[in-house]
């Protein structure tokens, strides 16, 4: 069965080498007990660890069951002292964060076994050695008989071949010896016992074949054995041997692992914590940089998000290129003549002729048609970097106070300076800046993006428009609305502005009252859109469209029969909206400009202009489009053109001409005719409210950030390409980009922040990293027993890499879980300074993908600083790990 065929141990120590065995020859039955005797030193332990498989022999051979195992590889013998040997230790080698029933379970684990099963197995185990009671307790809650016990359980609870017993009664009494000697009989009476011991008395009481060894020699033998050799094979020439082997393999589990780690980590729980403390501190560190970079981040997004709603790249028909003409004028073009410069004198840059020639060719013509499809048939390629495209057609609604019963109350557009002042934003160029306050309309169009909407603004009463009909209120952040706002909801007539200016202009002072409104108020007010169109009516005497907006009562008939608008809500700016897209006060969406739009395509009045576009639906004249066609005007068309008149302005005119021939009167109605009718078909399609949904005024494209912009700017630039490649270059597009003038500097600000917390997270790591190593080697020192019992019972060498693994997972785990909580408590009182020092709410927020992450990379951390300890320990040898304390 076992045999030690001319054994040999040599140990190398400092620059000698000791022979602790010397040609050892000697075979066991497959039952028997055996005891080895011999002095201090003689070798006793050394050839019982090279039986057990935990030492390497030098030379010779050990043969088991007739199978050499010289060519045994590291994981034969794994399986060789999982399956095959039993140890029983001295001093009992039990793990001690493990119960009783735990420490006798660990080889079957190892084994494999299932749970039930070695659950089973390690209780009769138990029971055989008198502990069957015992199974819950730790091996320091026992005596030493017990858990020497328990020691022998655990070496017989595999049913192993041999059992190997190295001193076993050394740290007992007698009475505990001759219980311990009594196990150890009677399992010898199935098995091979070898034990090695000090006591001669105990040796011949007990066994069967005592051995007897000096200096590494077999000195004597009490009843030898010898067996035939012919037999003998290598470790692999047999199939069967393959196939048993196979089926005997070792493999500690992940779970196993796992629960070894964490056993003995909680024996420890006030050094786990601190150890995992001290782990958690570079994952604070971390954590608290991603919480305030993911706050500052979302707070930047949010105000570049904000910023470009305000600001879209906007296109419009004609523009002129204010980036090409401010770069002219502050001389920041690409040109650098530093080479050539003089340190010693200053030099002039001539600008303005760049300027004036900037200025003279930069108004260009954008076609926006064309443009629009493009856009369209590729949206699919914008939608990732647009919050939303909005085209407006350069129309004005015309809302009234839906209320006629007192007087008629034009809220859109706004009437301000005419009341004012009694002439239109345009009869007084002197007035420029007073004209661009007061003509600023406050209906205007929202996003078509609820998203963003939602974002920017709180809807504090009813719900936002869901038909093309229904508009919101906006007020501002403290529940307030300017008096501007009250003209323009028609809660105030603007008419009565006249009289303020008039008392201003006395001297008089004029209070200004403070008013309350209720949301319900607010919502029950009721408006009146009327088509531009309709102003017009067809008058069957003149066969002319007169204009009848003058007319009140006329107008009050249109405003009782217009499209009703019903305001559906109140929306507020949110608490952290740093900037908001609706730039007036009353909101409507683009389905009622569509709406307005397909309505007046249907008038009759549009419709004859749509029909016949080079003749002037109101004066029935062809459109002047150029000096010639005024020089083909003959008397005939001038007497055409004074029918259509009215038959007052007729006469007064009859009258006039009457004294001049035709010559004269051709020359006086020229020169008229290009004062009275410089109209064009544009401009009267825009005075009856109309344009073509596919021809829009102004394209604005709303970016979601700084770097959309820039990929919008490159798909205009790809249009541009295309267009120019096609030898189309007047379809190029041109615009401004207010937004990259103004806010050129914040994405570099923005990136130098980012950078700055790169660093600080790079230091932190490294600083984890390393801490997390030295931890766990120094686990790995604490735990070298544990190695060589683990050794002893099979475990092979990567799987005690694996248990210490399992260890440093387990501390990242903790770790980073801690540093988490830790973390989201400390943004709490941060929030709250930021708060009172910036006004700025929540900067402080560590989003859960980010913790997640964290923990993930606490723990990834923890297993590759853990990777060289657990190899150191995978590597030490099982005798040496053995005897250390």
């Amino acid at each position: 069965m076992l045999q030690l065929k001319d054994i040999t141990k040599n140990y190398s120590v400092a620059s000698s080498d000791i022979l602790a065995l010397k040609g050892i020859n000697i075979e066991f039955r497959k039952s028997e007990f055996v005891s080895i005797l011999g002095p201090s030193g003689c070798g006793k332990t050394t050839m019982l660890n090279i039986i057990g498989g935990l030492d390497r022999y030098t030379e010779g051979d050990l043969i088991i069951n007739n199978r050499s195992t010289k060519e045994y590889k590291d994981k034969d013998w794994d399986s060789y002292r999982n399956h095959r040997i039993g140890f029983v230790f001295q001093n009992y080698n039990l793990i001690p964060h493990q119960t009783v029933l735990a420490n006798v379970e660990l080889a079957l684990t190892i084994s494999g076994v299932s749970k039930a099963e070695r659950r089973k197995r390690a209780k009769e185990a138990l029971e055989l050695v008198g502990l069957g009671s015992q199974i819950n307790k730790k091996p320091n809650q026992m005596s030493g008989g017990q858990m020497q016990r328990v020691a022998i359980a655990r070496a017989i609870v595999n049913n192993p071949d041999i059992i190997l017993a190295d001193e076993p009664t050394g740290a007992l009494d007698s009475e505990t010896s001759v219980q311990v000697m009594n196990i150890l009989k009677d399992i010898a009476k199935n098995k091979l016992v070898i034990m090695v011991t000090h006591n001669g008395d105990l040796a011949t009481e007990y066994s069967t074949r005592i051995v007897r060894l000096l200096d590494g020699k077999i000195i004597d033998d009490s009843n030898p054995y010898s067996s035939s050799e012919e037999n003998i094979q290598t470790a692999d020439s047999d199939d069967s041997v393959s196939k048993k082997k196979k089926k005997e393999k070792v493999s500690m589990s992940y779970t196993t692992a796992l629960s070894l780690s964490l056993k003995n980590l909680l024996t420890k729980k006030g050094r786990t914590f601190l150890t995992a403390f001290a782990g958690s501190i570079g994952i604070i560190g971390i954590a608290l940089i991603l919480s305030m970079s993911n706050g500052f981040q979302k707070y930047i997004d949010k105000v570049q998000q904000d910023t470009i709603s305000t600001y879209p790249i906007s296109i419009t028909e004609e523009v002129m290129n204010y980036t090409s003409m401010m770069q002219s004028m502050l001389g920041t073009d690409d040109k650098d003549n530093s080479e050539n410069a003089d340190s010693d004198k200053i030099y002039t840059k001539p600008v303005l002729n760049e300027t004036l020639k900037t200025l003279m060719k930069e108004i260009k013509v954008n076609d926006l048609a064309k443009f629009k499809k493009y856009i369209e048939d590729n949206r699919s390629n914008l939608e990732p970097y647009i919050n939303d495209i909005q085209y407006t057609y350069g129309i004005d609604l015309n809302i009234y106070a839906a209320d006629t019963s007192k007087e008629i109350n034009k809220v859109n557009p706004s009437t301000m300076m005419m009341d004012m002042y009694g002439y239109s934003s345009g009869d007084n160029p002197q007035s420029s800046l007073m004209t661009q306050f007061t003509t600023v309309n406050l209906w205007t169009q929202m996003m078509d993006n609820r998203e963003l909407l939602d974002s920017q603004y709180d809807v504090i009463a009813g719900k936002w428009p869901e038909k093309y009909n229904e508009v919101v209120i906006v007020v501002n952040k403290d529940n307030s609305i300017t008096d501007f706002t009250e003209y323009a909801l028609g809660i105030r007539n603007a008419k009565e502005l006249k009289n303020i200016i008039n008392l201003l202009g006395s001297g008089k002072e004029i209070n200004s009252v403070s008013k309350e409104y209720s949301y319900n108020d607010l919502m029950n007010l009721k408006f009146k859109l009327v088509l531009s169109p309709s102003y017009f009516r067809y008058n069957e005497n003149n066969k002319r469209w007169e204009d009848k907006s003058k007319d009140e009562n006329y107008v009050k008939d249109l405003i009782n029969n217009g499209i009703d608008i019903n305001v559906v809500g109140i929306i507020r700016p949110s608490e952290d909206a740093v900037a908001t897209s609706i730039q007036g006060s009353i909101a409507y969406t683009k389905e009622l400009v569509e709406e307005v739009l397909e309505r007046c395509k249907q008038t009759d009045i549009v419709k004859e202009q749509l029909n016949n576009k080079d003749v002037d639906v109101f004066t029935s004249l062809p459109f002047i489009k150029d000096n010639e066609e005024l020089e083909n005007i003959t008397v005939d068309d001038v007497k055409k053109y004074i029918a259509t008149l009215p038959a007052e302005q007729q006469q007064m005119i009859n009258a006039y001409i009457g004294m001049m021939n035709d010559e004269q009167l051709i020359d006086v109605f020229k020169s008229q005719i290009q004062t009275v009718s410089a109209a064009n078909y544009d401009d009267n399609m825009k005075k009856l409210g109309f344009a073509d949904i596919s021809k829009p005024a102004t394209i604005n494209i709303y970016a979601k950030d700084f770097e959309s912009k820039d990929e919008i700017t490159a798909f205009i630039d790809k249009y541009n390409d295309m267009v120019t490649a096609a030898g189309n270059e007047k379809d190029t597009i041109e615009f401004t980009d207010y937004v990259g003038l103004m806010m050129s500097s914040v994405s570099s600000i923005i990136n130098a922040i980012s950078y700055v917390l790169i660093a600080f997270v790079s230091i932190a790591l490294i600083v984890s990293s390393i801490m997390i190593g030295i931890i766990t080697y120094i686990s790995v020192l604490e735990r070298t027993k544990e190695i060589g019992i683990l050794r002893s019972i099979g475990a092979s060498k990567r799987d005690v890499s694996r248990v210490f693994n399992a260890e440093t997972l387990i501390v990242g785990l903790v770790s980073g879980s801690l540093g988490i909580g830790i973390t989201i408590l400390l943004d709490i009182p941060i929030n709250f300074i930021i708060k009172k020092i910036s006004g700025i709410s929540n900067v402080a927020r560590l989003p859960w993908q980010g913790a997640l992450i964290l923990i993930g990379i606490s723990m990834f951390l923890t297993l590759v600083a853990g990777l060289i300890p657990s190899k150191i320990a995978s590597k030490k040898d099982p005798v040496i790990a053995l005897r250390s304390e």
